[in-house]
Formats: structure tokens, sequence, C-alpha cells
């Protein structure tokens, strides 16, 4: 079936926007004030700071960029180790592969599909720097147990939160649990600043001036002291920038040289819009998961990503397992295709993609996260652009194709034997 034909499709976008925006980016152009690194970015940090619970939060140009940084931040050097999931998209860890450093993947949770805190507490060790991790879907992860044990090693825990906007953990929020914190803002996430951004929440005072340099061209550096004995030149005019800043100070070494990663002021006027509207996104979403789970629960082979009392899922994935084979999956897969129900599934185990094959990772070493993607896993649309209608068809399809999969006579037997379209299977 063609993407144009699906009923109830996966989002063109993961947000609603509105005349609101509009308002917020008109009045920004009417204003006459700068659309680079103004006042807005400041407001839109600040806000989303104290929605988060931290002291800093900082704008970037997207999630994948937040990331890059947390991990610069973590000072990681030659022999270290960083412990991570195989359940992610691949910018979680790519900027590892720019690091001489062991990369363990550690199996996850069979309920949350989150990094399992168990595999945390065995494979952490000395040589352990960071443990980086995804709320995966929106279902925060066991941070309790994870930061415990990262902590006994000194280890820097970084938080994937670009799924977890919304959720909760015991009354916090998701990118206040660990130490750093990472959101983007895409065209498919919860909150979205006009198609791209992204946020590094932390409590560190030192990371500030780290993270504001690099984003803002300038190197991120240890300091020396001055070796130039001569005076500075005369500036041509006072406030011109020479003199002090430039022969005040030199580097002892350059940690990384700078970018441009500056959000820009249109996209964090809409943020603020966004972070407005952020609950009623929240609850739109939960609306239809608990519509899902009031209908899906219903067979005895199917299991619910629903997290216990205490976890608040912001559903930014909708994510249910088939425990009748891979074959029924599949046959599922195809029966929902068939009624107009876009199907995808997220994430492709990481350690079997070629990039960390080439680092010596191999099929087995993530038992778990392998049966449950190849066997279980299935993820429906879940948005808040899904209309009532959308979502009474969708119900009634699920139901359907549930119930012609799940029969007693069990689905055709050549259902494993035939691959998935190419539109059913995505990473993205």
């Amino acid at each position: 079936m063609d993407d144009q034909d699906y009923q109830v499709a996966f989002p063109t976008r993961g947000s609603v926007l509105d005349a609101t925006e509009l308002a917020a980016i008109t009045e920004l152009v009417d204003s006459g004030q700068t659309l680079s690194a103004g006042s807005r970015r400041t407001t839109f940090e600040r806000r989303f700071a104290d929605h988060v619970g931290t002291r800093h939060a900082l704008t970037v140009t997207s999630g994948t960029v937040a990331l890059e940084l947390a991990i610069h931040l973590a000072d990681l050097r030659p022999g270290d180790e960083v412990l991570t999931t195989p359940q992610t998209f691949s910018a979680t860890i790519h900027p590892l592969l720019a690091h001489d450093v062991r990369v363990r993947f550690c199996d996850v949770d069979p309920v949350s599909l989150n990094i399992d805190p168990t595999a945390v507490e065995a494979a952490v060790n000395g040589r352990t720097a960071a443990v980086i991790l995804v709320h995966y879907g929106g279902y925060p992860a066991d941070m309790g147990r994870i930061v415990a044990a990262a902590r006994r090693h000194g280890a820097v825990v970084i938080e994937d939160c670009a799924h977890a906007l919304g959720a909760t953990w015991h009354g916090r929020h998701p990118g206040a649990l660990g130490d750093i914190g990472c959101f983007s803002f895409h065209n498919s996430k919860n909150i979205t600043t006009l198609g791209e951004g992204g946020m590094l929440t932390f409590d560190r005072d030192d990371w500030v001036e780290r993270i504001d340099r690099i984003r803002s061209n300038q190197p991120d550096v240890e300091l020396g002291p001055a070796r130039f004995p001569e005076p500075p030149p005369t500036p041509l005019l006072p406030w011109m920038r020479f003199s002090e800043g430039i022969y005040g100070r030199d580097y002892a070494r350059v940690r990384r040289p700078g970018t441009n990663a500056t959000m820009s002021e249109a996209a964090a006027a809409v943020g603020i819009v966004q972070l407005d509207r952020m609950a009623r996104l929240t609850a739109r979403r939960r609306h239809i998961a608990e519509r899902l789970d009031e209908r899906i629960g219903r067979y005895p082979q199917v299991r619910l990503h629903r997290p216990p009392p205490g976890i608040g899922h912001a559903y930014h994935l909708y994510t249910f397992f088939v425990e009748a084979g891979r074959a029924t999956r599949e046959h599922l897969v195809r029966e929902l295709d068939r009624h107009g129900v876009e199907v995808q599934l997220r994430y492709f185990p990481l350690h079997l993609t070629p990039e960390w094959r080439a680092r010596g990772h191999r099929r087995g070493e993530c038992p778990v996260a392998e049966r449950l993607w190849f066997d279980e896993q299935i993820n429906l649309p879940c948005h808040p652009g899904i209309t009532d209608t959308q979502l009474d068809y969708l119900i009634e399809a699920v139901t359907a194709a549930l119930d012609t999969t799940l029969s007693p006579a069990g689905p055709p037997p050549t259902a494993v034997s035939v691959p998935l379209p190419d539109h059913t299977v995505t990473s993205a």
C-alpha cells in the first residue's frame, strides 16, 4: 500500500501548530529585534529548565548536536568504556564512533525496552566513563538503579530524552534524572521548534561556559597563564574587540573547536508556545494509548508497553508485543497494512548495524533486544494529530487484524517466508 493510502499513518508532524505559533513569529519579525541569540532563546531556555527541574538548559540546533556535545562533556579518553542500549535511534551513540573507547551494549528490559539496570550493574566497572541511555518511546528508564551503579564508579549518565518530553519518573522529569539530558525538537517529536532544534539540561555550572562557547563558534579550552609580555595593541575604537580579550589569556589545551549551533529566535519563539501546550499534547497521546491498550489488552497473546504506578509514559511511540512467534507477528503487520494502518518497527538493534559490527559487535550479544525486535515488537501511530474518526477506525482495524491473526487456526504458514514490505520497517 502506498503511503498516501493509509487511513491512519505515522505523523508528518509529531506536534500540532496553529495561529498561536504564527503570531509569535509575526511579533518577532515586526519587533525589529535580532533573529539570532536574543531574548526569546533565553526565555525558552529558562522556562525549559524550570519545567525539567535543572539549573541550566541550553538550546542547540538539533537533538543530535545535543547528544554530540553531551558526549564531549563526558571527557572520554582512550581506553574508557561506555555502556549503552541497542534499542534506540542511531544518533544516540553515533558520536562515539569518533572516540577511541570500548562501547558495551547492555541488553534491554523486556517490559520497558529500556536499558536493563541489571545488565548495567553487571557491566559497570572502574573503566566505565559514561552510561548513555534512551527513555524508549517515552517510557522512563529505571533511573534509580542505573544512576546508583554509575555513581559507584564516577561515570557520567547521559539521558537521551528525545521521546520523553511529557514523561515523569516518580514525580520528576527525564532530563533531570542523570547528569545530562538531551532533547530533540525535530519535526517528529512531542514538541517542535519549526522542524529542528535541541536542548541540553544539567546542573553543573562549569558546563554552561563550555557548551556556550562551542555553540557560539569558540573553542572549548583549558586556560593557562598569559604568555605575551608585550602590551596589546591599542584598539581603533574603545569598544572594538581586541586588546584584553585577545592577549589577556592563553589556552593550555583546546578540547575541541567551536561550531555554530545557535537556535534561531524564530525557533525559540515557537518553542515557548509549544512548551505552553505540551500538557495538552501529552494528554492527547495518552488518551489514544489508553484506548488502544483497552482493546489490544483483551488478547492473551499480546503484551502492552505499560509502565507501573509512579511512571508517566509520554507515548512518543505506541508499542506492543505479540508473544506468539515471528510468523504471527509478521502476519499481523501485513493485516494492519492491508487495513490501512501504517506500522513501523523502531529501532533495529544497533549492535547489528554495519558501523558497530565493524567495531566487533555480533548477533547474540543482546538476545532480549534481538528477540523482541525480530519476533514480537510492533509500533502503531500515536500522535496528537490523529482525529477522533481516525482513532475509531484505528481501534476497529487493529481489532480486525488481531482477530484474523490470533484465531485458533493461526496465521498462514507462508507468513514467515515472505519479506516485509519496505515501508513497514524503519529506523527513523
